[in-house]
């Protein structure tokens, strides 16, 4: 948790603030019972009523300036650790949104959501806790064991048994329940997990009936979260007993032993409230430490998950020394690709080699799980590659800035990801300077202007998240109207037309040819009417390349680049 203080830099200044208010305030705190023990010795005893209400007074200026202070360093505390909450928080993101999708893989999307909500929150309401108990705890302790001993030296003795043996208790209970909190985080990311799922994933639960397995699989997580936050609760329940056992018998224990010495005129009436109040004190400091220590072996274990995430690098950097191209064109070449995804056994594509260049359409077409959605996912600089390199204009993309690069593309993905908001706000993501005659054209272009205008509101008409009041079909136009918005030198289209029937997929493809003629274009497909009419036709098949040509030449050369002919062509006849 160290590590992550650093954050705190920023508001080093209402840190130090903090340590003054508490240490005055404590201060103050620590004056009263000896102010009260004057009362009692100076003022009742000995019936001096100006002793008594000078010192009253004294005590009222003292309580009212520890309550000043103590609000002070409240108010100061809550912004301190709500600020370094903040600072975490945008620290996380950036570098999330820096990752490339191998990290992300790594770490999964429902842990990262667990480590940037649950985990900063538990830090944040530590360092709060730490700003105010910790700082004041241990000023508190020592001064009070000071301010006792001095008032009554005879009595010492109980506190040098007392707080060694509360100490050793804590400690043991800690040691015990930090490796528990790590457990309890990950069990809450598994819960995080099953739920994200569930509810993304509810058209396909229900459509398949499994609601009942379901339940069960989140009753499960949710049991193994209850069991082990339990776990650690019960240790916690043991802690606090414990501590208000001691801080309830040290009083008896003090009044038991100082009865014979107030007989004999040891120690006086007034000092041995002082004492008693001072040990209260000493108590309350060490039960602030108890929950501290509560606290922080769960933020700890919350810590630890940021760091790692803020430690974790991006595995695909700028290069030290970019280049790119004087007059870019869009032309790509894959030289000997291959391509593993982390712990693999076998490499998701194998030796590729093909160009694709401006004007002409590249379509790559293979079964499930050949690698085409891999391939393109190269070419944006997603993953990078294990061996080989692949070019644009000439240049290694890994000597190219990834804005750079990106700025070139217009991807449509195999799911269309759209944002909350209106069409026209989700068509201007792919470039936010389009004015209104663009973004018309760019859904005109990809046949999505049609049903755009029977919306109440047409271009303003709102997408819910995840675009859930709209078909997949006309989520796809959306998809690729951001793209064509765009007006990059490539284009690629993954899988992008599935949804759509097939007067709307030739209506596109079209289009897309008029708008596409100076770029380069590159389309995975399933379908053989999407791809029929490419310049080029890859077909992949379990990572490797086995047929390479153009629609006449595959049928005649490609057994499974025809077997995929005949099989969707038999198909088609019998719809």
């Amino acid at each position: 948790m160290i590590k992550l203080f650093k954050y705190l830099r920023p508001f080093g200044f209402q840190v130090a603030l903090i340590v003054v208010l508490i240490f005055l305030q404590t201060m103050a705190d620590l004056s009263l019972p000896t102010l009260m023990s004057d009362i009692v010795d100076k003022g009742i005893a000995m019936g001096n009523t100006a002793v008594i209400w000078k010192t009253g007074i004294y005590m009222l200026i003292v309580a009212f300036i520890a309550i000043t202070f103590n609000i002070s360093a409240g108010y100061l505390s809550a912004r301190t650790a709500i600020g370094f909450g903040m600072n975490i928080r945008k620290k996380i993101f950036s570098k999330v949104t820096a990752y490339s999708l191998d990290e992300i893989d790594k770490f999964g999307t429902a842990s990262l959501i667990t480590r940037t909500t649950n985990d900063v929150t538990q830090v944040q309401t530590t360092v709060f806790m730490i700003t105010r108990m910790m700082l004041m705890a241990p000023i508190m302790a020592i001064g009070g064991i000071i301010m006792a001993v001095t008032k009554e030296p005879k009595l010492s003795w109980i506190l040098i048994l007392v707080l060694p043996l509360m100490t050793m208790f804590i400690v043991f209970l800690t040691v015990k329940g930090f490796p528990l909190f790590g457990i309890v985080q990950k069990k809450l990311d598994r819960i995080n997990l099953v739920l994200r799922e569930n509810l993304t994933g509810i058209r396909v639960i229900r459509a398949f009936d499994k609601i009942l397995y379901e339940q069960k699989r989140f009753d499960n997580s949710n049991m193994e979260l209850t069991d082990a936050t339990l776990k650690v609760n019960r240790l916690v329940a043991l802690l606090f007993p414990f501590v208000m056992l001691v801080m309830s018998l040290t009083p008896v224990l003090i009044v038991w032993v100082s009865g014979p010495l107030l007989e004999n005129g040891s120690i006086q009436f007034g000092s041995l409230m002082a004492f008693i109040q001072y040990s209260t004190q000493i108590m309350f400091s060490v039960i602030m430490i108890t929950m501290m220590f509560i606290m922080i072996p769960r933020a700890q274990a919350s810590a630890v998950r940021i760091n790692e995430i803020l430690e974790s690098d991006t595995s695909i950097k700028n290069s030290v020394k970019t280049q790119f191209p004087d007059k870019p064109a869009g032309f790509i070449e894959f030289r000997n690709v291959t391509f593993s995804y982390h712990g693999a056994e076998q490499p998701a594509l194998n030796d590729i080699s093909f160009t694709a260049g401006p004007g002409k359409v590249t379509a790559v077409i293979g079964g499930t799980g050949s690698g085409k959605s891999t391939l393109v996912n190269l070419i944006p600089r997603f993953y990078d590659t294990a061996e080989g390199e692949i070019l644009v204009d000439g240049i290694n993309i890994k000597f190219m800035e990834q804005e750079k690069l990106r700025s070139l593309i217009g991807l449509v993905p195999q799911q269309s990801r759209l944002f909350t908001g209106s069409i026209s706000d989700n068509v201007k993501f792919g470039n936010d300077s389009a004015d209104d005659a663009e973004i018309r054209h760019a859904a005109e272009t990809a046949q999505a202007y049609g049903f755009i205008m029977e919306k109440k509101n047409k271009f303003y008409d709102i997408i819910e998240q995840g675009g859930l009041n709209i078909s997949g079909g006309q989520k796809q136009r959306i998809a690729i109207a951001r793209a064509v918005v765009r007006k990059p030198l490539i284009y690629i289209f993954d899988d992008s037309f599935s949804a759509l029937d097939f007067k709307t997929d030739a209506q596109l493809r079209r289009e897309l040819r008029k708008e596409t003629e100076n770029s380069t274009v590159i389309i995975v497909a399933q379908r053989i009417n999407t791809v029929m009419d490419a310049d080029n036709i890859i077909v992949l098949d379990e990572g490797r390349i086995i047929g390479s040509g153009t629609h006449s030449q595959l049928i005649s050369a490609c057994s499974v680049y025809r077997e995929i002919v005949e099989s969707q062509m038999t198909l088609e006849e019998t719809v």
